[in-house]
């Protein structure tokens, strides 16, 4: 048998044959991929998924962004839920440990509510399943008084959790009443919660809560909950009505003409204190309390009396107008 002699032609051509087989196994393999994972466009780009690996420790570095500790801490793992498992919302009894103070029972609640977590189809996380899943909510609907409960059946009280998947108290405060009734309070909540998407990856919203607590025998119980929604493009681009001193100046100072001076703000981490003298010769104090996205809620007003103490008032600048 002769051998075949490959001139330059033949082999120029066998090369040419061989890359053009790589160049189309390689368009065919992607347009395979494309059509098994087609790439999603997110903000004028094409979006991966991150690969997210479920093993690894709960910890709270991962969990959240923010520098404050969260305050919901107290229930930790799965044991606590164990003698409440697979059942109902009227079987479970919960300790009256947990409701000795207004302030144990919010963080008490929070700390059942930490791990729940409440998935819908088609927003994700980029994990599988998360936490303690579905089987904190039962517990905490505990937590509301009976009233509110008739209010809030169990499967609305459930419904209103979807997609939360994780949630942190991070700031909590006693909101001081006109109407001092030892039965009834009302405190101001921040939380921080982490929700899927579409993108399959997770993000941050943030609340603030006004909640208000009932005492139902020797426990206190919650009896109501105002959530409202912290939005990170309104303060910058629509500026005075998140800032407290911008509102002392203009609704106490231009709308109902009260303030002749404001003093330098005394601010304690979160909670703002301003202080004015006002056009009828008395001193004001007004405390805000600054949420996360640096927006000032007011909270309360005190006027000083004769004898330098500070006595709760209620002002409304809207009647000014």
């Amino acid at each position: 048998m002769n051998p075949i002699k490959l001139n330059k032609n033949n082999i120029f051509q066998i090369i040419i044959g061989l890359l053009t087989v790589l160049l189309l196994t390689l368009i065919i393999f992607i347009v395979y991929n494309q059509n098994i994972n087609p790439i999603k466009i997110t903000m004028g780009g094409r979006f991966y998924e991150q690969f997210s690996d479920s093993e690894g420790k709960d910890t709270d570095k991962y969990f959240r962004p923010s520098k404050l500790p969260s305050i919901n801490d107290r229930v930790n793992g799965y044991k606590f839920f164990d003698k409440f498992y697979d059942k109902k919302p009227y079987e479970i009894t919960l300790p009256s440990s947990l409701f000795k103070t207004a302030e144990d029972t919010i963080i008490n609640y929070f700390s059942v509510l930490r791990e729940a977590a409440n998935p819908i189809e088609g927003k994700g996380a980029g994990c599988g399943t998360l936490g303690n899943a579905q089987i904190p909510y039962p517990v905490a609907y505990n937590f509301l008084s009976s009233k509110y409960r008739d209010k809030v059946n169990y499967t609305e009280y459930l419904k209103s959790f979807e997609n939360i998947l994780h949630i942190n108290l991070i700031k909590l405060k006693k909101v001081p009443e006109l109407n001092k009734n030892l039965d009834k309070m009302k405190y101001f909540a921040e939380i921080e919660t982490i929700k899927g998407t579409e993108d399959n990856i997770s993000n941050f919203t943030y609340y603030y809560a006004l909640i208000e607590i009932l005492k139902e025998g020797n426990l206190y119980k919650i009896s109501d909950v105002q959530l409202f929604g912290e939005d990170f493009l309104c303060a910058p681009y629509h500026g005075w009505t998140h800032n407290a001193e911008s509102v002392v100046d203009i609704k106490y100072g231009d709308w109902c003409k009260l303030v002749k001076e404001r003093y330098p703000t005394k601010q304690e981490g979160y909670v703002k204190n301003i202080y004015f003298k006002g056009t009828d010769g008395n001193d004001y104090k007004f405390i805000f309390f600054q949420l996360t996205n640096d927006t000032d809620i007011e909270i309360s007003q005190y006027k000083k009396d004769e004898k330098g103490n500070w006595n709760l008032i209620k002002i409304d600048p809207g009647k000014c107008l």
